[in-house]
């Protein structure tokens, strides 16, 4: 057994136990706590309430007593350019340490975790990691694409169709059906935004079966996964199999690999090292700088490609199918474990049945990455760009500044056309304490792309982006301007300049005329109060994670 009892605490809890009709024969069984984040807000964790009966069955049949915990499932398009965003960053650290309280206090012999959406999936992982029992995941799936004609939708055309509206360029029964058809069904959001970025993640560390990161959502194979799960932790605790005694740093630099193949998310520079930092392994903005440098994008689905989705690459051999790729070209490193086996064993399992969808590394979609860290006087740390996402003539990128100190206020901006071609967004005080939280710029640069203006203005910022972003984004500025980084020094018309191939972010001012505006600096301080203060006095940058967790030993 994983946990040690003594026989009065043990029947202290069976006493409970009973209350609830668990018969006498049923508590000696080892409990599974089937952690799950399902609820009526969430697309992408509705259709756990579909698994668990299966789940519990299969379980049982392996000896072991499956019991449910619910735990938080937020969705991040839920609070989408409303104050409650700020919320959604923190949400990560705040599951983590919900999932470790369940387990520790229940004292659970093993866990299946469950969830699919961006913060919920790391912040579970993040939690199995220090936890450390006998631990599987099983994320919810993808969602189908919407289609209007016969063109395809998903989630973030419905703000892009906003201000078209807006412009004029779509009446508003236009728009009302883009809504009405974004979303047909319960899943991830089938872009490659963060959600799906982080159940491949789970996927590519070990933790979930093989397939389970590009299968459609509720459909037989999905169930099929789910019943794996239930199965494979059985045998974890028979076999007191741990996560951190099979994951290790080459795990980690795996799933950076595949971010760079497939274009993921900003955000998993974010998640990825805060979960590293669990188990002491480091992950961090220069790690995936430097594995963007070798390995290509060979997958793209939207916005990084105009039509494909997950529909697309589900078809094509999903996750799998990218693995047995790069793993051909000696790309990601086959001798990784996981609770499924080995990522060789992953690759022999897999096949690539489209290469318009999922190429060859030899036959790349771009020689680098998705992802790009940059460095100049703009983030002196780091600041962070998803250029797969970016149309090329945009790499070279110089304008005048026009700065904001919240989203709202350059969103309000370019609708009234207040912004135009040419220009360098700076939207800043939007970082981890700035906000405090962290919130998505991905409204105003729907905005941007709804006006057809993608490649014609900038934006600079230390918030962060949705997976979906599109657009010359550069996000995650570090140190943030509301711990005084240069970003909060620039004014409206200096001129700023973005050189993406070369890594380099810059304003056109020199270093004595920036430590004079320092002189004269006044923070702007937004309001928090509860759970937001206390992840704003607590929280690293974003340069390490935006996590309360990092000093994982203090």
């Amino acid at each position: 057994m994983i946990r040690t009892w003594n026989e009065e605490s043990l029947d202290h809890r069976n006493a409970l136990l009973y209350a609830m009709g668990v018969s006498e024969d049923d508590v000696k069984r080892p409990i599974i706590g089937l952690v799950n984040s399902w609820n009526e807000m969430n697309p992408g964790h509705f259709p756990f309430k579909d698994i668990i009966k299966e789940m519990k069955e299969e379980i049982y049949a392996a000896g072991g007593l499956a019991l449910e915990l619910p735990v938080t499932g937020i969705c991040d398009g839920i609070c989408s350019n409303t104050p409650g965003d700020r919320y959604t960053l923190p949400a990560r650290d705040m599951v983590s340490s919900e999932v470790e309280t369940v387990a520790e206090l229940n004292m659970l012999e093993g866990m299946v975790i469950m969830a699919t959406c961006d913060k919920v999936v790391p912040g579970m992982v993040m939690a199995a990691l220090r936890v450390n029992i006998p631990t599987v995941m099983f994320t919810g799936g993808y969602m189908a694409a919407g289609r209007l004609g016969d063109k395809m939708l998903t989630l973030t055309h419905t703000k892009q169709a906003y201000a078209a509206y807006i412009e004029g360029d779509m009446t508003q029964a236009q728009y009302k059906d883009v809504v009405r058809n974004a979303c047909p069904t319960p899943g991830a959001c089938p872009f490659m935004g963060t959600a799906n970025t982080m159940c491949a993640m789970a996927e590519i560390l070990g933790l979930s079966p093989h397939g389970n990161a590009s299968a459609r959502s509720q459909t037989p194979v999905w169930h099929e996964l789910g019943k794996t799960a239930a199965r494979r932790v059985m045998q974890a605790v028979k076999e007191e199999i741990r996560p951190r005694d099979i994951i290790g740093q080459n795990n980690f630099e795996n799933v950076v690999r595949y971010m760079m193949a497939t274009g993921g998310s900003t955000n998993s520079l974010l998640h990825i090292p805060a979960i590293a930092r669990q188990m002491d392994c480091e992950i961090l903005p220069e790690t995936f700088d430097e594995i963007s440098r070798k390995v290509p994008v060979i997958s793209t689905i939207y916005p990084n490609h105009p039509t494909y989705t997950m529909e697309e690459f589900d078809a094509a051999g999903g996750l799998g199918a990218v693995v047995k790729e790069l793993a051909a070209a000696d790309k990601i490193d086959t001798t990784a474990k996981g609770m499924f086996g080995t990522i060789a064993e992953k690759a022999a399992l897999a096949e690539n049945k489209n290469h318009d969808v999922i190429r060859t590394v030899a036959d790349p979609i771009n020689a680098q990455g998705g992802l790009a860290v940059l460095h100049g006087n703009i983030g002196t740390d780091s600041a962070i760009v998803k250029f797969s996402a970016v149309d090329p003539s945009a790499w070279c990128f110089t304008g005048k500044a026009k700065c904001y100190d919240s989203q709202d206020d350059a969103w309000h901006a370019i609708l009234k056309d207040e912004i135009v071609a040419g220009d360098v967004v700076i939207i800043r005080y939007e970082g981890p304490k700035g906000s405090p939280g962290m919130p998505h710029m991905e409204t105003f640069m729907a905005a941007v792309l709804g006006k057809g203006l993608g490649s014609d203005i900038a934006l600079v910022s230390d918030g962060r982006f949705s997976g979906a972003t599109g657009g010359l984004a550069i996000g995650h500025v570090s140190p943030e301007a509301y711990e005084g980084g240069n970003l909060a020094l620039i004014k409206d018309g200096d001129v700023v300049i973005i050189d993406i191939q070369n890594r380099s972010l810059n304003v056109d001012v020199d270093s004595v005329e920036l430590e004079e505006r320092r002189k004269q600096w006044k923070r702007v301080n937004k309001p928090a109060t509860g759970w937001l203060q206390l992840y704003r006095k607590n929280c690293t940058s974003a340069h390490r994670g935006a996590t309360v967790y990092w000093d994982t030993n203090d």
